[in-house]
């Protein structure tokens, strides 16, 4: 039996064992590494505040990962945490709200919903004979169905006991930092003093040798996903008192950061490796990124590609590691034992301090995300820049920047409102002199805008408005007017009869309930207008093309489409051909540069133009206004206007 030779050092004391766990844990290293080069390159890193940001925006990825631990040791994979973190947030806000449940009822019950989710998974897996990918990837589909289900696709507020666990103890210790690291000392405990946890790492290890061993395997699968599940309720109640409401669309995407924070904390894929600790360094590292990113104001999609790249290299390290490992050993004198360990170690540590000051030195020198160096700074966090009307708001808003010869950056929150809450922290961190939100949820902004008002930033919201919560002025074209206008619009081009469909956006935005709502009470006026059908295409073209082509099928003789936004419009044209236009109209809302010219070429009937460019600069120039004390109108109305064919 071949066994390992350790070289004592004779180095004894503090900096050798420092120094030797930092070399044996890559993760660590290269933790201690970006907080270096972060704290180097901005001087608003390293300070308690923004610390406990880092901590605050960690929480919710590290608690969905340590679940996502006990799955991947066992060499299984969970896809399902994310809609199963909505999923129990939901239940959680409509049983204590609707229904009237007591909040510590309430809680118990998301905490069921989620391991319930969790042993579905875990009885496909064990029972059924599905690969973990499959069985997980349907109940994602299913967690986040029956949360729009439940919510009716609107967000609910929960309770004030709820909305609690997102303040601070003492007036600076974040709340959901605490529960961050009792979930990671309950999961490195599971891991390592119970049988659950001995028998994951056999599973994961080679399941047949689990199974002859006597190890129920398919028992302990149950429990290892159910585990998943319970951990992932609790990230979604955390997530929903950050917020202050429960979102049925949130969490999106957050399963692949969970994953990718138990590989960067030194996990195994292939299962039988795997420790808490690592994955809350995982957590950390992909925090870490996304806060100092942020100061260092990098273009939100550049970020995108500098987390992919992490996330390539880490595991890519780790497979270097594995292998070299598993060589055999060679005689004593050559490049191996000992020596060879301690190069792999020094090569291992010098890999990753290149990358980290690679990082480091791209994003110094790629500013891309911002307009102007010096004097006033302005952070504009705009709620997705995947859709023409918000990269029109943006560039009227940097265009003002430019010329006013001030500082703005830009951050782009995805759709994702728990992002967003996180640049709006980032932001008061930075002490910007004023701070603009284009908020993805009107209540779900509400707590960070608490934050910066509580820090005396003057905040402006732009096109949506924020929910509980003081701000300097409201920026905006009134949706609910233009849903109004193109329903008496598109009406009137049908002569007050006729069958429409309607294609709604992102379920739970404001966006679309505020157009859909004046949309529905414009109607009211032509009783012989019926609207036969209405789907989400979620603000996409491509969703609206595959909606629209699935609604004519089931609805003949469509006279008229409305659609909550242009791109959504020009995906219901493309749909309907050589009807669109002639018989059928279709009538969209933005005033895009794509819609604009739809409307030209006569294909597009109409469309409410909102004159996002000028929305932009009229924002910035009131955020300038108010970054300097001046007085400043509540509220600020942007003309819009129907761009109808001639």
């Amino acid at each position: 039996m071949a066994t390992d030779t350790h070289v004592t050092t004779e180095e004894p004391g503090g900096p050798a064992v420092l120094r030797r766990v930092l070399l044996d844990n890559g993760a660590l290293s290269a933790l201690v590494l970006l907080v270096a080069a972060m704290s180097l390159l901005s001087g608003d890193f390293l300070t308690t505040d923004n610390l406990l940001n880092v901590g605050v925006q960690a929480a919710v990825t590290a608690i969905l990962a340590f679940g996502v631990t006990f799955v991947i040791v066992s060499a299984g994979i969970d896809l399902s945490v994310g809609s199963v973190a909505a999923l129990s947030a939901t239940v959680l806000a409509w049983s204590a709200t609707s229904q009237g449940l007591p909040v510590w009822l309430a809680a118990l019950l998301a905490v069921a919903t989620g391991i319930a989710c969790g042993l579905v998974s875990g009885a496909l897996v064990s029972y059924g004979k599905l690969p973990p990918f499959i069985a997980t990837l349907a109940m994602l589909s299913v967690g986040r169905g029956l949360a729009l289900v439940i919510s009716q696709g609107s967000p609910i507020a929960v309770p004030e006991a709820i909305s609690g666990l997102g303040d601070t103890l003492g007036g600076w210790l974040p709340v959901p930092v605490i529960v961050m690291v009792a979930m990671g000392l309950i999961t490195a405990g599971l891991l390592g003093r119970t049988y659950a946890g001995r028998a994951m790492y056999a599973i994961g290890g080679n399941e047949e040798a689990a199974r002859l061993s006597g190890i129920r395997v398919a028992r302990q699968k149950l429990v290892i996903y159910a585990l998943s599940g319970g951990f992932a309720a609790i990230a979604g109640i955390v997530l929903a008192s950050r917020l202050s409401s429960a979102q049925p669309q949130a969490a999106v995407g957050y399963e692949l950061d969970a994953i990718a924070a138990v590989v960067i904390g030194g996990a195994s894929l292939s299962g039988g490796v795997g420790k808490a600790s690592g994955t809350l360094i995982g957590a950390l590292i992909l925090a870490v990124l996304r806060n100092g990113l942020n100061l260092l104001e990098v273009s939100a999609f550049w970020q995108q590609v500098v987390i992919g790249v992490v996330i390539a290299l880490a595991v890519l390290l780790d497979t270097a590691r594995r292998r070299a490992g598993s060589r055999p050993a060679t005689p004593v004198g050559g490049p191996s034992g000992g020596g060879r360990k301690a190069a792999m170690n020094a090569g291992k540590f010098a890999v990753a301090a290149v990358v980290v000051a690679a990082i480091a030195f791209g994003a110094s020198v790629w500013h891309s995300g911002s307009s102007g160096a010096s004097g006033t700074k302005v952070g504009l966090s705009v709620s997705t820049l995947n859709n023409p009307f918000f990269v029109q708001l943006k560039a009227g808003a940097q265009e003002e920047a430019k010329h006013a010869g001030i500082s703005l950056t830009v951050t782009d929150a995805q759709n994702d409102a728990s992002q967003q809450a996180n640049q709006i922290q980032n932001f008061t961190s930075q002490n910007m002199k004023s701070i603009i939100i284009n908020p993805v949820d009107s209540d779900a902004a509400g707590p960070s805008v608490k934050a910066a008002d509580k820090a005396g930033i003057p905040v402006l919201a732009a096109d949506r408005g924020v929910n509980k919560a003081d701000i300097a002025a409201l920026v905006a074209s009134d949706n609910i007017a233009g849903g109004k206008l193109a329903a008496k619009t598109l009406a009137e081009r049908l002569g007050g009869k006729g069958k429409i469909l309607v294609l709604q956006g992102v379920a739970g935005t404001s966006a679309s309930r505020e157009r859909g709502q004046g949309f529905a009470e414009g109607l009211k006026a032509y009783p012989g207008i019926k609207v036969v059908g209405k789907q989400p295409a979620d603000f996409d073209r491509a969703k609206a093309l595959d909606v629209t082509t699935n609604l004519l099928q089931a609805h003949r003789g469509i006279d008229g489409v409305f659609a909550e936004n242009d791109e959504m419009a020009l995906g219901a044209v493309k749909a309907l051909g050589s009807k669109a236009g002639k018989s059928v109209q279709v009538v969209g809302f933005d005033g895009t540069p794509d819609g604009l010219k739809a409307v030209k070429d006569g294909t597009l009937a109409a469309t409410v133009a909102q004159q996002p460019r000028e929305l932009g600069r009229m924002v910035v120039r009131n955020a300038i206004k108010a970054a300097r004390g001046e007085k400043i109108a509540g509220a600020v109305k942007v003309p819009v206007k129907v761009v109808a064919v001639k």
